[in-house]
């Protein structure tokens, strides 16, 4: 069901100025597409009744202005509240120059000034239909507070003792920081109207998301980047871009707004891959970054309410060990006998861009939104002074590449399967799929090749293809061991999944199945080779040093790697470092003195010792998702 958002101008005069946001709301935004007088948008069916608000309502403009003569009658109802009654009771009124005074109540005594010239009736108005308070007149406060009690003997020429008043305190140095505040809070309550939208109507489309991408958001993006991440083509650091952040981002928030906003060709860059390839990377321009990051957060709230639950990658609150803790318990509890290693081959570099644009229409309605990803897409990549054309995918490494691919592979897979599991399936069938990387278990191994079968047809037809090498089906699971043993075959295979090798294994109590999980050997090597260049680096260091820093790179690998059952890999891994800091610090110079047992001191001072991080996967999957 298709619903769409439409408003009429108004062709009555505003009665107040308008502000940018009605301007760029009354202006076209371009050709065709969709353009919003106030910044809400109706995405719900109005056949059901309903509509859903995803933006901030606009009320009439808050003054102290009151119709008529109503000041006056306001003024007498106070005076009754406050001890004049003398002033009520006759109706009696004298007219002042200064409205400040007349406004207010407790530096008047009995029989003062009440009302203010007509004149300055008309001034105030006019300040008040200019969004300016009274107390803001001539861009200054008042000069000074007028004491509300009388001095003692005033009604002699000579009063006994003085009174004066008091200076206005000083503006509030927080102000600033509490606008700044209440506007991301703001931005906030309009995400979560958009989240609701989602989750309550899940055909529905939204036809205006762009105002979401407020001055606010774009603030919570920039600062939610890396500090040291390296530029784009634009050479510009998030340090240089913090200069003069608030004019940069309402200059930027304008462009977007207005449509001028252009994307720049990502910087093409490499790293090494584990197999010893290169793997090819887009750095954004910073701005790029930043938009992305605030496009993102929008589109999220409504995806994030479609995508299924077996899905993990790039999604927020969910981490990979969420996703090895999903396959474990799958396994040990379901009746998985053959499992489906699959990788699609360069898939953030093969969808196709029509596609793309088709399935972001299904919930999608702003066409300045898809206009922006249009954008990303079609900005190219700049390799050595050269441009590309990015035909195909999107630069690995961009902000929204991670959200353009699960959405991509949510239409292509994920409901796909999801079906199949429920209408083909003669078994039962478990699903974890991680970016680009899936597994699937299967009961029956008939089910297993047919579904292996329609998934590369359905790839195909969707430009798509999986990776020979990467994807295999095996048998796996809690009987694969003794089938095998009874065909005279050698112990069930493994497979790879989220830097961990996959083991058919058994307890040593009482020889029950379970799933061993032990780092994958070729990334372990290529981590310890990582480390022994970066200690040829700091080979001239201090010892003090040199330990503080490799204290940090043994924690932050036991910090992923320190799951139960992998404590002998934990133990390698330290145990191999200590051997390349000694070969370095031996290099050093050719009287070195360094021993084993000298650096052992040194390796418990500074190298953390093995132990499991993690609990049993099925704890932390139940607490996760309690039944």
């Amino acid at each position: 069901m298709e619903t769409s958002a439409s408003f009429e101008a108004r062709s009555a005069p505003l009665p107040y100025p308008t502000t940018g946001v009605e301007e760029r709301m009354q202006e076209p935004y371009g050709e065709g597409l969709a353009s919003h007088i106030d910044p809400e948008s109706c995405v719900a069916s109005r056949e059901a009744g309903r509509e859903a608000l995803t933006g901030a309502h606009v009320g009439g403009v808050l003054s102290r202005e009151m119709p008529g003569n109503q000041d006056v009658d306001a003024v007498h109802s106070a005076e009754d509240n406050t001890g004049g009654r003398g002033i009520a009771s006759t109706h009696w009124t004298c007219e002042v120059r200064d409205p400040r005074h007349a406004w207010n109540l407790h530096a008047r005594e009995p029989g003062g000034p009440t009302r203010v010239r007509p004149k300055l009736e008309a001034d105030r108005s006019r300040k008040v239909m200019s969004h300016n308070l009274d107390v803001n007149a001539g861009r200054e406060s008042d000069g000074c507070v007028v004491p509300a009690k009388c001095p003692n003997q005033g009604g002699s020429l000579s009063p006994a003792e003085g009174m004066e008043g008091r200076r206005p305190t000083k503006e509030n140095t927080g102000q600033a920081a509490a606008c700044q505040m209440q506007s991301w809070m703001n931005a906030l309550a309009g995400l979560q109207r958009v989240r609701e939208a989602a989750k309550r109507d899940k055909r529905i489309r939204f036809t205006a998301l762009l105002h979401h991408v407020s001055v606010a958001l774009l603030a919570n993006s920039f600062y939610s980047l890396k500090r040291e991440a390296a530029p784009g083509v634009d050479s510009l650091t998030w340090q240089e871009y913090e200069t003069g952040l608030e004019k940069r981002l309402e200059d930027l928030h304008s462009r977007v707004h207005r449509g001028t906003y252009r994307a720049l060709p990502s910087k093409r860059a490499y790293i090494p891959k584990p197999d010893g390839r290169q793997r090819p990377l887009g750095i954004a321009a910073l701005e790029d970054k930043i938009v992305q990051h605030a496009v993102g957060m929008v589109l999220n709230q409504i995806y994030e309410e479609d995508f299924l639950g077996f899905s993990y990658g790039f999604r927020p609150g969910r981490s990979a060990h969420d996703a090895l803790d999903a396959l474990n318990v799958g396994i040990m509890r379901k009746k998985v006998n053959w499992v489906l290693d699959a990788d699609i081959r360069d898939c953030f570099g093969s969808f196709s861009h029509t596609w793309m644009v088709t399935f972001l229409q299904h919930r999608i309605g702003d066409r300045r939104i898809l206009r922006l990803i249009k954008k990303w897409l079609k900005a190219g990549v700049l390799e050595d002074g050269e441009w590309s054309e990015t035909e195909k995918g999107t630069p690995q490494g961009a902000v929204i590449s991670p959200l353009l691919a699960n959405v991509y592979l949510h239409y292509v897979f994920d409901l796909w399967v999801e079906h199949w599991r429920k209408q083909r399936a003669a078994g039962e069938i478990i699903v974890v799929r991680y970016a680009d990387d899936s597994v699937v278990g299967f009961q029956c191994r008939a089910d297993a090749e047919r579904f292996l079968q329609e998934w590369r047809e359905r790839l195909q037809k969707f430009e798509m293809e999986l990776h020979p090498d990467k994807t295999r089906l095996i048998e796996f699971g809690r009987f694969a061991a003794h089938d095998r043993k009874l065909r005279g075959e050698s112990k069930p295979e493994t497979f790879n999944f989220l830097g961990f090798t996959h083991i058919c294994g058994r307890t040593r109590k009482n020889g029950k199945f379970f799933v061993l999980r032990k780092t994958i050997r070729e990334r372990l090597l290529a981590k310890l080779k990582q480390v022994k260049a970066a200690l040829r680096i700091r080979m001239h260091q201090s010892l003090a040093e040199v330990g503080k820093w490799l204290r940090r790179v043994v924690q932050g690998y036991f910090n992923y790697h320190a799951v139960p059952g992998n404590l002998a890999s934990l133990r390698r891994f330290r145990y191999e470092v200590r051997k390349r800091w000694l070969q370095v610090i031996r290099r050093r110079s050719q009287r070195s003195g360094m021993t084993w047992e000298l650096l052992e001191r040194f390796a418990a001072q500074w190298l953390p010792i093995p132990r499991i991080l993690h609990p049993y996967p099925h704890l932390r999957f139940d607490a996760k998702h309690p039944r």
